[in-house]
């Protein structure tokens, strides 16, 4: 019988064997009136920062040359801790980061950036389209199947439970693991499920919402049950996404410049151009990327705190829907910043061709980046306190002395309950 991890890990050395050879391969040739410039990943960053643009840069490199490489140097190492007989104390910790880093790694965003940017490029001149654009889409692949035949509930299973849990004020009580078939269901308010490894525990009193309550005896994440000053920060975010968002599209992103003609390119412009040379699907597909998905996660993360504020009732299935649709699309929207960053770094002719990065550019990225944090700050079951569905909560810590012990709840005698929080855990 094979090992449950020997297709993630044949996965993982496919995914770093087509990393490295796309870091060596060329992107995107062009040819204008004989003078050919050919360019590679790393290419439109270096120009960016070069031009002064360093935010953009900066950001562009992570996101398509860094955290692909980390992301998948991690699973690597996670996938090695899950072939041991006993997770190592280093690995929690990894797979927790992992989660939060790898929605970071764009490259299926990139693959979009690039088949925007040689549209504009066909008219300007001839393109040949490197080998490194066709690794970036096995690439992306292969990171998806990675991560969809990987048994994360087999790795944490994987992990001891310790015999105590710390509470954070030094507190230890013991940790007593019981199958759920053995007990009656607890009150929903005395559960908390670790955010980080899914292990649910059954406290003697109820949790508090946003302190604290300590570490979890299995990851070592800190245990709490509601992201805390969630609507704050997230109301912050989105005030700084909106303050960004106008002149984001007001002024151009980037400047084009043809045999001494030419001028600036705002957002909604590059869609009308498209539109025009007859490429509707593709100026559709800029359009809800970069003009329709910033405004629908900005109002609706808006809607979601405001009826949250208010205490609503009122249409919490669908408010709850709509925060996963959001929290799935928001990085999308960077294909316009990398068919910039594209677009800089291979179209560099001086008085013949050349393009530039302009001003509009680092708003739109900074919305970006705002919604994506945005969308993290915020806590949907937020919303279901609010309507007074999840029931009474404490206000803070019970007393030390009510603490005697936590029971961690499985699914039977050997599986630690695994992904199945209640919606108001």
């Amino acid at each position: 019988m094979s090992s449950p991890i020997a297709t993630p890990l044949a996965l993982c050395i496919s995914s770093a064997a087509l990393y490295f050879a796309t870091l060596m391969s060329s992107l995107m040739t062009l040819n204008l009136y004989g003078r050919q410039r050919a360019v590679e990943l790393v290419t439109g960053p270096m120009e960016l920062l070069h031009e002064g643009w360093g935010e953009v840069g900066v950001l562009v490199g992570l996101v398509t040359v860094l955290a692909p490489g980390v992301v998948i140097t991690m699973m690597a190492l996670i996938l090695y801790a899950g072939g041991k007989e006993e997770m190592p104390d280093w690995a929690p910790h990894l797979l927790a980061w992992y989660e939060k880093l790898r929605p970071w790694s764009m490259m299926e965003v990139y693959i979009l950036g690039i088949f925007v940017a040689y549209t504009k490029l066909v008219d300007l001149a001839y393109v040949e389209v490197g080998p490194a654009a066709y690794l970036i889409a096995a690439l992306m692949v292969t990171m998806a199947a990675t991560d969809q035949t990987l048994d994360k509930e087999l790795i944490w299973r994987r992990r001891r439970v310790e015999n105590t849990l710390q509470f954070s004020d030094g507190t230890r009580v013991a940790v007593e693991r019981v199958s759920i078939s053995d007990i009656q269901m607890p009150p929903v308010q005395n559960m908390l499920s670790c955010y980080s490894c899914g292990l649910v525990g059954a406290f003697e009193q109820p949790v508090p919402r946003t302190h604290v309550v300590g570490s979890c005896p299995r990851c070592g994440h800190k245990m709490r049950r509601r992201k805390p000053d969630s609507l704050n920060r997230t109301a912050a975010l989105l005030l700084a996404s909106l303050i960004c968002y106008f002149p984001a599209n007001i002024y151009p992103v980037m400047t084009v410049i043809k045999l001494g003609q030419g001028g600036g390119h705002t957002i909604l412009g590059g869609v009308v151009e498209l539109w025009q040379d007859g490429m509707i699907p593709l100026s559709i597909l800029v359009l809800f990327a970069s003009i329709t998905v910033p405004v629908a996660k900005i109002l609706g993360l808006a809607f979601m705190l405001f009826e949250t504020y208010r205490g609503s009732s009122r249409g919490l299935m669908f408010r709850s829907k709509l925060f996963r649709v959001i929290d799935a699309i928001g990085r999308w929207s960077m294909i316009d910043v990398f068919m910039i960053s594209i677009l800089v770094a291979v179209v560099r002719f001086s008085s013949l061709a050349n393009v530039t990065a302009d001003g509009g550019v680092v708003c739109f990225a900074a919305v970006v980046v705002l919604t994506i944090f945005a969308a993290e700050a915020f806590d949907p079951r937020l919303m279901w306190d609010a309507a007074g569905k999840n029931g009474p909560a404490p206000a803070a810590d019970p007393p030390v002395a009510s603490r005697k012990s936590i029971r961690t709840v499985q699914n039977d005698g050997t599986e630690d309950r695994q992904g199945m929080e209640p919606a108001s855990a």
